[in-house]
């Protein structure tokens, strides 16, 4: 389930995945598969906000995933 309200400025969907009650979005963080995108986390609730900022410093301390590597780029920078 997608929970949604937004639409980006190509018309897709934009929200939190939810598959059985657990925030995808959110796991994907902790595994440091994701980033977590601070321009739009006035558009989450302060929950989410603050779930998701301790999530990835977590996975930065451990360095999982991306934060695995010395220098990750950021995708918004990549795609520059």
């Amino acid at each position: 389930m997608v929970e949604t309200n937004k639409r980006d400025r190509y018309g897709r969907n934009v929200g939190k995945v939810l598959l059985a009650d657990q925030d995808v979005n959110l796991e994907q963080i902790r595994r440091g598969m994701a980033w977590f995108y601070r321009e739009y986390k006035r558009e989450l609730t302060t929950s989410d906000q603050r779930k998701y900022d301790e999530t990835e410093s977590e996975a930065k301390a451990g360095q999982l995933g991306l934060w695995s590597d010395l220098s990750p780029t950021p995708p918004w920078t990549f795609r520059k």
